[in-house]
C-alpha cells in the first residue's frame, strides 16, 4: 500500500521540557509553510522534568500533528529515532534535535528537495556554502569539523555528523541501523539511495556537557566509524557511486 506524501519528523527527547515549549510553537509555524502535511514525533525516554507530558498536552491546530511516543527507559537517542521511524505514516522520514541546535525554518527547503527534487537524500548541512557553526566553541568546532572529515571516505556529505536529515522511506528498506551511533550517519552510510543533497544551517550552540562527555562522544563516533569502514568491507556489492544533486 502506498503512503500519503507525509513528511514524519522524529524528535528524540530526554529532559527536553524547556526546548520542547520553545520549540514545538516553531514547527507548528513552519509547517505551514510546507508542500506535504507533516506529522511530529516525539520519542522521549522517560524524562523526569514532565517532557512527555508537555509534548501530550501540547495544543495543535490538527489532532493528527502530533504524536507522543513514550519509553520506560533512557535506552538512547539512535534508537529513540529508529523506534520513531517504525512507527511513523509518511512516505518522508526525518530528524533533528530538540535542543534548538537545527534551524527548523530550512525545513520547507529541505522536504522540497526531497519530495519534489531528484533527491532521495537531503541533509541539512553547516559545511556547505551559507552553512555554518554558529557561536559554538572552538573547540567543538574544531570537534565537528574532524569529525566530518574522518567520515568523508565512507559518505557523501560534507556534513556527515549534523544529525539534520530527511529521506525517503525506501531509503531504509531492508537496512538494519546501528541503535548506538549517529543516527544521520548511518543512515547516510547504509541507506540504499544513489542521490542526495546539502541544505546550509546554521549551526546554534548546544549546551556542552563538559570535557569527560566530550571525549566518550569522541570514543563512541570512533567506534562506530571503524564499524561502518568494516560494514562497507563485508558487504562490497553495497558499493554504490552517490550522486550529488546541486539544488
Amino acid at each position: 500500500m502506498r503512503r500519503p506524501a507525509v513528511l514524519s519528523l522524529v524528535i528524540p527527547t530526554y529532559n527536553e521540557h524547556r526546548a520542547l515549549q520553545s520549540l514545538l510553537p516553531r514547527l507548528q509555524s513552519v509547517r505551514r509553510k510546507l508542500s506535504a502535511p507533516m506529522e511530529v514525533i516525539v520519542v522521549d525516554d522517560n524524562s523526569p522534568d514532565g517532557t512527555a507530558d508537555f509534548a501530550q498536552s501540547f495544543e495543535t491546530d490538527r489532532p493528527d500533528s502530533l504524536r507522543v511516543v513514550r519509553r520506560a527507559g533512557k535506552y538512547g537517542q539512535a534508537s529513540a529515532v529508529i523506534e520513531g521511524w517504525r512507527s511513523a505514516r509518511g512516505s518522508i522520514l526525518g530528524v533533528m534535535d530538540a535542543d534548538g541546535a537545527h534551524d527548523e525554518g530550512v525545513l520547507p527547503e529541505m522536504l522540497e528537495a526531497v519530495l519534489e527534487g531528484p533527491a532521495e537524500v537531503v541533509a541539512g548541512s553547516r559545511f556547505v556554502r551559507e552553512g555554518g557553526l554558529g557561536d559554538e566553541t572552538f573547540f567543538r568546532k574544531a570537534l565537528s569539523v574532524a569529525a566530518a572529515l574522518l567520515a568523508q571516505p565512507i559518505c557523501p556529505a560534507r556534513d556527515a555528523t549534523s544529525g539534520f536529515l530527511l529521506f525517503r522511506r525506501e531509503v531504509l528498506e531492508g537496512v538494519s541501523l546501528d541503535p548506538t551511533g549517529r543516527i544521520g550517519l548511518e543512515v547516510l552510510v547504509r541507506g540504499r539511495y544513489r542521490t542526495f543533497t546539502e541544505v546550509p544551517y546554521v549551526h546554534k550552540a548546544r549546551s556542552s556537557g563538559g570535557g569527560k562527555v566530550e571525549v566518550e562522544e569522541a570514543l563512541a563516533y570512533f567506534y562506530q566509524l571503524v564499524s561502518l569502514i568494516s560494514y562497507r568491507y563485508r558487504h562490497p556489492h553495497q558499493r554504490r557511486r552517490w550522486m550529488r544533486v546541486v539544488s
